[in-house]
Formats: structure tokens, C-alpha cells, sequence
């Protein structure tokens, strides 16, 4: 038995944790919190409760081999894992250039045909790609699942030089279907292929909230932590990570092994490394988040997940890598209904506005905010701003978000060139320099959202166990 210590409870901290805990490992988990979830967190407004962070569930088969690894030996089942999914009618609505379609495209729509086309070459690939999600591509077992994939991309190695060689595909249904790699914070050409994949496979797989919302999967990792004997600290700020111990504001622990499951350079700080500096071109993008109660529900119309692109989404991901504030950005708008999937007598609305990494802080009264509040409004065809319905918000910006995580708010961490990511990702899940300790959490598996860091979370658990069994 291995002296383990994981530090930052986020989803990747949580997951990770659970599974060393189970495969008999005496596991610590320290939050500088006073709550577990990472970005994942709860809210409360108004006397409404809202989710922040990932607002959707994707590959919902991820979490069930989680599960399968939990209860793996034992008789104690996994009912504290249990989830009600409840699946969305569309994976969003999205709005472009005054175009407004849903994926999957519905018949009669004039993109139907090219979207079909395009469906029937991805969906089938869900598969492959959840069992890429929590196995390590390199191993030999992964093989033919890589091979199917190479034999749809060909050459063409990145989002944007895949998706424009589709010359059948119409501009703007091509633009829809590239924005997504904005779930990994940087643009088509910095992302592998396989991201013009995932709108179709979700069109297929679908895409889920919890009953309660998205942060009863923090809950839910919590009680299976629990289950398995993980010690959880919360409170307890780490100041030192070093060979041997972790250093805390209120003492130190010893250990064998070192899970991170901060932000990269976050981490780097506590190892004593050279932080990144300000104003850095390499950083994925942040976020302001505008959380709200409605006073009245939006027109029936509107969707639960809208997703209104910017004029010229080539300028947007210049300006991001630049960490220069877009002229408009890509916004979404989720609209959760009173009683539908929230116990809340009230609707409540989220407002996600994509944002460079530039730590800096954001209102409602800044240019940026209210020039794209007012046009994600008018595109939505609302008569007023969205805002303008809310009783009582808050904003969540990249000064938020670097406040616990990637100093200046970057959701991602660091991006990286297009060919260290995937399996050449970095930072690695593993440096052999430094064999005690191992990494995950969203900088180390960016994109995907909750999928792929919980399948991380599960690559790096197995790697770990074969080095280190019980």
C-alpha cells in the first residue's frame, strides 16, 4: 500500500482518487476550497440554485466504465454513483450570419443533405472515440480504433484542414461544426481532426444533464471518494510539492505518489518551476460568465443550449491567441426552465462569453459585456437584452478563474501545437524525471469537457496501478 496524495479536488482530483483508493491505496485528497468540484461549482441567487463550469454531459458511456471501475471486486455496487441523465432534444441551436439551425440539421433545412452526409461518416465513429476517452491511445489495444479514424482524416491532421477539404460542405454549416474546437480554447488549426467529429457523434450519442444539474457529478464523485476511503481535506492550501511531501498552510503530508490536479502552471509554481508570463500568446481562452434568475421565462423558441457564433470566427481566434478582446466572440446562452431539470420555482439563464486569458476583471457595465449581451440578443430576436429579465446575477470572469486556477484564467491551461496533443499532449500525464508524480484534470486533458478529464482521470489510475499495485 502506497501513501498517495492528490492535490486539488476538481473532477480529475475526485476521479482519480476514488480509483487508487479503491484498488487499496491509502489516498489524501487536499482542496484549497471549502468545497470540492474545481471549476465545477453551485450557486445560489435569489434563493435559485445554478451550476457553473461544463453545462453539459457528452459520452455518457465514460461515466459508466467509471462506475464499472469502482465496483470492480467488490459487492457495494455503485449505487452512490448513480446519475439521472436526461437528454437534451438537440445538441444546440446556432446561430450564424442570420442563419439559426439545430444539430442534427432537421430535414427540410437546406444544409440537411450535406449534414447527412456528414453523419453517417462520423456518428459511427462514437465508439471508437469513448474507447480512446479511457484508454491510452498508445497501447497497442487502441490500434484499430486509431485506424479508423486515420482512414476518415487522411492527411489532413487538423480540424480546419480536414473540415475545409469538405468542399461539398456548405460555408456556414462547416464554420458551426468547426466552432467546437473552442471546447479545447483554441482554434480548428490547433486541434486534431477528430474534433470535426464530435458534433456529429453528439448529434448521434446525445448530450445529457444530470437530473439536479451538472454539479451532482461532483456529488456523485464524492460519495464514491468516500466509499473507497479517500481522506478529503478541504481548506487546506498546498504551498510545497516536493519528492516525499506535500507541504500545506496547515502542515505537510508524506508520500509516495503525487497526483496533481491543478492547472499546469499552477503546479509548476509549487514544484519551484518558472511560472508563464503575462500576456503569453500560447494560452487557451476564459470566460465571463453571467449567471441570472428570470423574472419570466424566454419565448418557448428559444432552446435550452443556444450557441450564437461570431461575424468572422478566423478574427476571434486570432484575437484569442493574441489575448486581445474580440470584436464579438462566440456566446452560450443556457436556459434552464423552472422545474425542468432544476428544482428552482424559477428559470435561470447562463450567458457564456468566450474571453481571452487576460486575468482581468469583468461587469455587466464593461464595453465588452454589454456590446455582446445586446447582440446575442438581437441575433436571438429578443426585444430586449438578455440581462435585462434577471432579478439577481453574478459574473464569473478569467479573474475568477485564475484565482484558483491558470494564473490569468485560462480554462485550458497552456495551448499547444497541433502535434503535442493527443496522445504527445503536454504537460504529459507523466515525466520519468520525475517518477512519484502524475498529472490530471483539464490542462492535462483539454477538450471534451467532463468525458475527457474523467478519462484521463482513468488513463493515469491504470498507468499509475501497473507501477504501483496495492
Amino acid at each position: 500500500m502506497s501513501r498517495i496524495v492528490v492535490v486539488g479536488a476538481g473532477l480529475g482530483g475526485l476521479a482519480a482518487s476514488a480509483l487508487l483508493a479503491h484498488a487499496g491505496h491509502r489516498v489524501t485528497l487536499l482542496e484549497a476550497g471549502e468545497t470540492v468540484g474545481g471549476k465545477s461549482r453551485r450557486i445560489e441567487l435569489d434563493g435559485e440554485r445554478i451550476d457553473t463550469g461544463p453545462s453539459l454531459v457528452t459520452f455518457p458511456a465514460v461515466w459508466d466504465e467509471l462506475l464499472r471501475r469502482l465496483s470492480a471486486g467488490t459487492n457495494a455496487g455503485t449505487d452512490s454513483g448513480r446519475l439521472d441523465l436526461v437528454r437534451l432534444d438537440e445538441v444546440g441551436r446556432y446561430y450564424y450570419r442570420g442563419e439559426e439551425v439545430s444539430l442534427p440539421v432537421p430535414e427540410g433545412h437546406p444544409w440537411h443533405p450535406a449534414w447527412q452526409r456528414f453523419s453517417d461518416l462520423h456518428a459511427p465513429l462514437a465508439g471508437d472515440v469513448a474507447s480512446l476517452l479511457v484508454a491510452d491511445p498508445l497501447d497497442r489495444a487502441s490500434l484499430p480504433a486509431l485506424q479508423r479514424l486515420l482512414a476518415v482524416y487522411g492527411r489532413r491532421l487538423s480540424t480546419r484542414a480536414y473540415l475545409d477539404s469538405l468542399t461539398w460542405m456548405p460555408e456556414g454549416l462547416r464554420e458551426i461544426i468547426a466552432i467546437h474546437t473552442l471546447n479545447a480554447g483554441v482554434s480548428p488549426a490547433r486541434t486534431p481532426a477528430l474534433y470535426a467529429s464530435m458534433p456529429a457523434i453528439m448529434a448521434a450519442d446525445g448530450v445529457w444533464v444530470p437530473r439536479g444539474g451538472v454539479f451532482e457529478i461532483v456529488l456523485a464523485l464524492q460519495r464514491m471518494a468516500d466509499a473507497a476511503g479517500v481522506e478529503i481535506r478541504t481548506g487546506e492550501r498546498v504551498t510545497r510539492i516536493e519528492r516525499g511531501r506535500v507541504t500545506t498552510e496547515r502542515g505537510s503530508h508524506e508520500a509516495d505518489v503525487v497526483v496533481s490536479g491543478l492547472d499546469a502552471s499552477r503546479l509548476d509554481g509549487l514544484l519551484g518551476r518558472r511560472r508563464r508570463a503575462l500576456g503569453s500568446p500560447s494560452l487557451s481562452c476564459s470566460a465571463v460568465a453571467i449567471y441570472g434568475v428570470l423574472d419570466e421565462p424566454l419565448p418557448e423558441r428559444i432552446a435550452a443550449h443556444s450557441v450564437i457564433l461570431p461575424t468572422r470566427p478566423d478574427a476571434l481566434h486570432r484575437s484569442l491567441a493574441a489575448g486581445d478582446e474580440p470584436a464579438d466572440t462566440m456566446a452560450f446562452v443556457n436556459h434552464y426552465r423552472a422545474r425542468e431539470i432544476y428544482p428552482n420555482d424559477r428559470s435561470t439563464l447562463a450567458v457564456l462569453l468566450t474571453s481571452p486569458a487576460d486575468g482581468h476583471g469583468y461587469s455587466l457595465d464593461h464595453p465588452f459585456v454589454r456590446r455582446e449581451i445586446e447582440r446575442i440578443s438581437s441575433v436571438m430576436g429578443l426585444d430586449a437584452p438578455l440581462t435585462d429579465g434577471m432579478t439577481e446575477t453574478t459574473v464569473l470572469d478569467p479573474r475568477y478563474f485564475g484565482s484558483f486556477g491558470e494564473p490569468h484564467g485560462a480554462l485550458y491551461g497552456a495551448s499547444r501545437p497541433l502535434w503535442m496533443s493527443g496522445p504527445l499532449h503536454r504537460p504529459a500525464q507523466h515525466d520519468p524525471r520525475t517518477p512519484w508524480l502524475w498529472r490530471v484534470g483539464a490542462s492535462v486533458h483539454p477538450g471534451g469537457g467532463i468525458p475527457a478529464v474523467l478519462g484521463g482521470a482513468m488513463i493515469v489510475a491504470s498507468k499509475l496501478l501497473k507501477r504501483h499495485p496495492a
